[in-house]
Formats: C-alpha cells, sequence, structure tokens
C-alpha cells in the first residue's frame, strides 16, 4: 500500500527526516509516535502528498507519487487519500453534509450519487440528523466525525490522521479511536495515525516511534 525509501527532509539548516524506510501494507493501522520535533508530521506530509522529500521515493497504491507534478499531485490526492487533522477544518458556512461532499466536488463526481453517499457516511457514524447543522452548530466530538465522513467521501485507499484526538475530551477520543478500527473491519482502510494519545497508538497493529529524524528498530 505504501512504501517509502530513503526519504529525507530539511528545512534551512536542520535536517527533519534522515533517510526513512517504511512500508505499509493494505488495511494496516499503523500509529506513528515521538517527542514532538521527531519528524511523525512532516513523514506524514510527505507520505500523504502535502509535502515533497528532498530525496527518496514514495509509492502509494501502487503509484509512485514523488516524481509527480503538484497538478497531478491534487488529482491522485484527491481521490485516493483521505486527511483528518487535529483542528476538523470543516468550512463554517456549509452544513455537515455540504462539509463531506466536498471532496466529491473536487473531483467532479456527481452531486445525487455524492449526496447518497454522504449521508450514508454520516448515518454510518451517528450523524444521521445532524447533516443540515452548520459546524458552529455541532459539539467537538460531531465535527471531527463529519471530518472523518469528509475524508471518507472519495473511498481513499488510506487515510492519514494527524493527532485526531488532540483537541478532545477522553470520552469522545475513546469513541473516535475505537471509530477507526471499527472503519478499517467493515471498508477495509489502511490507517496512519499519528498521535500523542498512547491508548490510541498501543490499539494499532502496529506502531512506529521515530527519533530525531529516524524511526527506531
Amino acid at each position: 500500500m505504501i512504501q517509502a525509501s530513503g526519504i529525507t527532509k530539511s528545512y534551512g539548516d536542520l535536517q527533519v527526516l534522515k533517510g526513512i524506510e517504511l512500508e505499509i501494507k493494505a488495511g494496516e493501522i499503523v500509529s506513528v509516535v515521538g517527542a514532538s520535533g521527531a519528524g511523525k508530521t512532516t513523514l506524514l506530509h510527505i507520505l500523504g502528498t502535502l509535502d515533497k522529500p528532498d530525496q527518496g521515493s514514495v509509492t502509494v497504491n501502487n503509484t509512485l507519487i514523488s516524481d509527480m507534478n503538484d497538478k497531478k499531485l491534487a488529482a491522485f490526492r484527491n481521490k485516493n487519500i483521505g486527511f483528518v487533522f487535529q483542528f476538523h477544518h470543516l468550512l463554517p458556512e456549509f452544513t455537515a453534509l455540504e462539509n463531506v461532499m466536498i471532496p466529491g466536488f473536487i473531483g467532479k463526481r456527481p452531486k445525487g450519487e455524492l449526496k447518497k453517499e454522504a449521508v450514508r457516511y454520516l448515518e454510518m457514524l451517528g450523524l444521521a440528523n445532524r447533516g443540515n447543522h452548520k459546524p458552529s452548530q455541532l459539539s467537538g466530538g460531531e465535527q471531527q466525525r463529519v471530518a472523518v465522513a469528509r475524508a471518507l467521501i472519495n473511498k481513499p485507499a488510506v487515510v492519514m490522521a494527524d493527532e485526531p484526538s488532540g483537541n478532545l475530551d477522553t470520552a469522545t477520543s475513546k469513541t473516535l479511536h475505537q471509530l477507526f478500527f471499527d472503519l478499517r473491519d467493515e471498508l477495509g482502510h489502511t490507517f496512519v495515525i499519528v498521535t500523542h494519545n498512547n491508548e490510541l497508538a498501543d490499539m494499532a497493529d502496529r506502531k512506529i516511534e521515530m527519533k530525531d529524524g529516524n524511526i527506531m528498530l
């Protein structure tokens, strides 16, 4: 599903990643842990095509992405990769349903089909009666579940999550964590999750620890 080989990344004189080698299998849930500054988010952004490595190659879903231009990367990202961040980044002027549909609109999918799927995902995530509510009318946990539905709407091969429960209370975090595993079991998605939450990290199929730009073996 994901293969990274020889990944390096520097910002100015600071080398953040130092030759990362990583393979993630389809349907696997992998957590990435480590102290702040270890390179976790930088690695996630490179695997998710949001940033490019200085050196090395990245293959996602059997496609070499590290040499793609920005236009091709954007199209590939929208179709193959879903994102969930610490802050939900919902657009406040749109309803929950409309927020979920946005990646589909970008992908120029038929509106009728897209709406039907968005409704199904909201129902699956326990938000059947919240589709017409705007983000300001939803709780933090509900907003994050809308963000998860949005990440899934284009049926991505992999979901990248960066501190997905970092802004939630303990009870809501546990619900969200279990949701990832339920979704993997039901829909077969691959998840790569950067987290400081030890409980979530330990639930994963595999936990990868980073330190000073390297993966600890």
